[in-house]
């Protein structure tokens, strides 16, 4: 299943720039006075700073995916202690505070900005509406790919369960062997149930934060003010880190074979770089007030948010926090409490450059 996730994710976040990257170099008319202003415009300086910002983020990428994998050196990284319930529970406040922080007000002021002209889209709150839809699609797929792998996997039990029962006699004459084959069959759907469940949610995250990676790469290549991207620069690669620690819990819950943990660790990584480039290739064409693009990119982003906030409520806050481990233990909520409004307060404030 993580491979061909790891297609379709792949296949999302080309589709997402194709769809992109036409509607920004598409040039406003200048008519209602949306213009960039050319003031402090130095394209050579500007792409000094860019080619810096791909290596800072793309390293502040990696190791923030990476960091979660080290439980496999350090047991006290491992997914079942209370450190890595604390680092998840600040990687949810960053994914929280990242979706209605950053992605949802963007989605709102290039939806609401004067230079869309004409149309529906500053008469109808279209961001909250894309946002709201984006949440509940993911709510469907969610239950409805855990329930299909749920009832899979039980059929699969089953049918494995009555196959010892047939060859008893032969292979298991004092009938030990074939009672303890049959009883660790039962007992396997419940982790399996539970492991299907933390694929599901890392391949849904890792869709909605390679969408907004891709913008804000994009939207960061294609800008030609050094003092526009000088502080974007720190302040986004702090932004992945803290994003790819999020991701890189998710997906060590997910137990993913190593080939599918390092794909989706590098599709993460190489998006935002990725979206740098593309934008350093059309920003001689870029046109940031252009009807198309701010419509484009508020509908991507409003989708993004709605994933990410779903994903941070319910999918990991929600259920570390419902756990009887969490609940019985007043010092372990204390903990994940104060982790969480850490990681949902360092993400907001990161929005004052980014």
């Amino acid at each position: 299943m993580g491979s061909r996730a790891l297609a379709v994710l792949c296949l999302v976040a080309v589709s997402a720039s194709v769809l992109v990257a036409p509607a920004l170099a598409v040039p406003g008319d200048g008519d209602d006075g949306c213009e960039a202003e050319s003031a402090g415009r130095d394209k050579a300086q500007a792409l000094r700073l860019k080619i810096i910002a791909i290596f800072c983020i793309l390293a502040g990428s990696a190791i923030g995916a990476g960091l979660p994998s080290l439980g496999r050196r350090f047991p006290a990284l491992r997914s079942e202690t209370d450190l890595f319930l604390a680092v998840k529970a600040f990687a949810g406040g960053v994914i929280l505070a990242t979706g209605m922080v950053h992605i949802l007000p963007a989605a709102f002021e290039a939806l609401r900005s004067p230079c869309l002209v004409g149309g529906p889209w500053r008469r109808f709150p279209f961001a909250g509406l894309v946002a709201m839809l984006a949440a509940v699609a993911t709510l469907i797929v969610d239950t409805v790919a855990t329930g299909y792998f749920h009832r899979t996997n039980a059929k699969r039990a089953a049918a494995v369960t009555d196959e010892p029962a047939h060859d008893e006699p032969e292979s298991a004459p004092d009938g030990h062997h074939g009672h303890a084959h049959g009883m660790s069959v039962l007992a396997a759907p419940a982790d399996g149930d539970e492991l299907v469940r933390h694929r599901v949610i890392s391949q849904v995250l890792e869709l909605g934060v390679v969408v907004h990676s891709l913008i804000i790469g994009m939207s960061l290549g294609a800008s030609d003010f050094p003092s526009t991207v000088r502080p974007l620069v720190p302040a986004l690669t702090f932004h992945q880190l803290f994003e790819g620690i999020g991701l890189g819990g998710c997906i060590v819950q997910a137990k993913f074979r190593l080939k599918s943990v390092v794909a989706m660790g590098l599709l993460f990584s190489l998006t935002t770089p990725a979206g740098i480039g593309v934008g350093i290739a059309i920003s001689s064409v870029y046109d940031e007030s252009s009807p198309t693009a701010l419509v484009v990119q508020g509908l991507l982003e409003a989708a993004a948010a709605g994933i990410l906030v779903y994903m941070a409520l319910v999918d990991i806050l929600a259920e570390d926090f419902s756990k009887p481990r969490v609940q019985s233990r007043a010092r372990l909520q204390l903990a994940l409490n104060v982790s969480l409004l850490l990681g949902a307060g360092l993400m907001s404030l990161l929005a004052v450059w980014a």
